[in-house]
């Protein structure tokens, strides 16, 4: 997969110049994510209450409260209450003034004008025209500095933003909600609409970048990712997020060469890293490491979503009819369905406990997408694209492959890791940059990507992709192994070797 400059299109009123050195989408992607966690981490900081130790022990006072409630069915609502006490009280030690001008829409059920209004009924439009400015200015200058023309990407980022509204609004409605559809599938299929029936017009597809939509919002993920995570379910979490990851996507891939023989070995790693690693962004990170097509990606996202839907359903329904523990069942969640969205909405269908296991785990394996990107780039110019005669490639084309905005996703990582580690003030202080503005931010960026690949793709290209059947195949049968593994090194670590950690757990 190329830089979006040259992959988006070839018409010359919209890419001008190449791409060079540090003038790259990577690495524009970082600078603008770290310039957007910067902002906000200076702007809380700035805010600090003259009173924190006071709403420190309101907040330690509503963490006690909660830990009280019990992790049962019974009082299911009553922990979710305490739940959400604690939140508040987070953020009212370290408050972010920001929180007000980040535009998102909210669920509704029979008019879509209550999408456009807050909890306390006022219009959320002029922060969404805030919210939508700042990523226009902000990705319009990458654009531009990337070879875009500013004439043709305004009205197109414009138009793309629209069309991204219009996805999350579908999403927000009530009953669609509840079965879990998905910004990411609405996105998806607006695009797709317009793609492959009057055609994406030139001016939307000068805004249709993809990776850069994606890359950025995959930096400000870093930021959420804390390496706390790690100790939150010890040792049997990374056993079940970090040993059978990588069985299932080595398998899988050895299965669609192999016994498949699939003509594209990039989309079979591409669909291999979506359906074993974390999905959506694990297939943007590896798509870059090896080179995939557009329409690759497509096709791998398009599995993906699907089968996410309905598994989001479906397994939660097995769980309770095998009488499967909360934390079994939490973790077997957490390291098989693809979005974290889902992995949220799944194990909230079984408890709080089966929640916050469910998405710790996800969370944990999300950790892999640098070194799944990374072992992709070293696999793919040693072994895939080496050949025995011709010229070889060279070791430095590893660095040259290596998606760069990976270091972004770790570095925030890092940095967001440490500063949790330093104390309570500074750990709300991350908490209000990221819940209060970074996550709804990274979730615009990842629905104009979603979008933007419908726009760039159409049914005749990929068709040819679909070939036999074999990509759905290889996506079932990988699909079918990740289920269980992972159900069995849940149940090994979390009921035979760890019992100790469900029992803290459940408390």
């Amino acid at each position: 997969m190329t830089d979006a400059p040259n992959s988006a299109s070839t018409d010359p009123q919209i890419v001008v110049t190449k791409p060079k050195g540090w003038n790259t989408e990577d690495w524009w992607s970082v600078a603008i994510g770290f310039l957007l966690l910067l902002i906000g981490l200076i702007v809380v900081a700035s805010n600090k209450p003259d009173d924190v130790p006071e709403r420190l022990e309101t907040w330690k006072a509503a963490k006690a409260a909660a830990k009280a409630v019990p992790r049962t069915e019974e009082a299911k609502d009553e922990k979710k209450a305490a739940d959400d006490a604690v939140k508040s009280a987070l953020k009212k030690v370290a408050p972010n003034p920001l929180a007000s001008y980040i535009g998102k829409l909210s669920e509704w059920k029979d008019s879509p004008k209550a999408a456009f209004l807050d909890k306390s009924g006022k219009c959320v439009c002029i922060p969404l025209l805030a919210n939508f400015g700042l990523l226009g200015l902000l990705f319009g200058v990458g654009s531009v500095s990337l070879g875009r023309s500013a004439a043709l990407f305004v009205p197109g980022f414009i138009g793309v933003s629209l069309l991204a509204i219009l996805s999350q609004l579908l999403a927000d409605q009530a009953v669609i909600k509840h079965y879990g559809l998905e910004y990411a599938l609405w996105a998806l299929v607006v695009g797709l609409i317009i793609s492959n029936t009057i055609g994406t017009p030139k001016f939307l597809m000068a805004a249709a970048n993809t990776e850069f939509y994606i890359k950025t919002g995959l930096v400000l993920l870093g930021a959420e990712v804390l390496f706390d995570r790690l100790l939150a379910l010890g040792l049997p979490g990374v056993f079940v997020a970090w040993v059978v990851t990588p069985i299932v996507l080595i398998t899988t891939f050895i299965f669609g060469q192999r016994v498949l023989k699939m003509e594209s070995p990039s989309l079979n790693m591409v669909i291999s890293a979506d359906m074993s690693v974390c999905g959506v962004s694990a297939a943007i990170a590896t798509a870059a490491a090896c080179k995939a097509k557009k329409e690759e990606l497509s096709l791998a996202i398009g599995l993906s979503l699907s089968f996410t839907v309905i598994m989001m359903v479906v397994m939660p329904a097995i769980i309770k009819a095998v009488g499967m523990s909360s934390v079994l069942g939490g973790a077997w969640i957490g390291g098989t369905i693809d979005s974290t969205g889902a992995v949220a909405a799944a194990g909230g269908m079984l408890d709080s406990t089966a929640l916050e296991v469910a998405a710790t785990v996800k969370m944990i394996q999300n950790i892999l997408i640098g070194v799944v990107a990374f072992g992709v780039a070293v696999y793919w110019v040693t072994c895939v694209e080496r050949k025995a005669d011709g010229p070889q490639p060279k070791i430095s084309e590893i660095w040259q492959r290596f998606p760069r905005f990976i270091l972004g996703f770790l570095l925030a990582s890092a940095v967001f890791s440490f500063l949790s580690s330093q104390g309570d003030w500074e750990l709300a202080m991350g908490n209000a940059v990221t819940d209060g503005m970074t996550k709804t931010i990274r979730g615009w960026c990842f629905c104009l990507a979603f979008v933007s690949i419908g726009l760039e793709t159409n049914f005749r290209e990929l068709a040819k992709y679909f070939a036999g059947g074999k990509p759905l195949i290889l996506y079932v049968c990988g699909q079918a192994l990740n289920l269980a593994l992972t159900l069995f090194m849940a149940w090994l670590m979390f009921e035979k070797i760890f019992p100790q950690a469900t029992a803290t757990i459940t408390q």
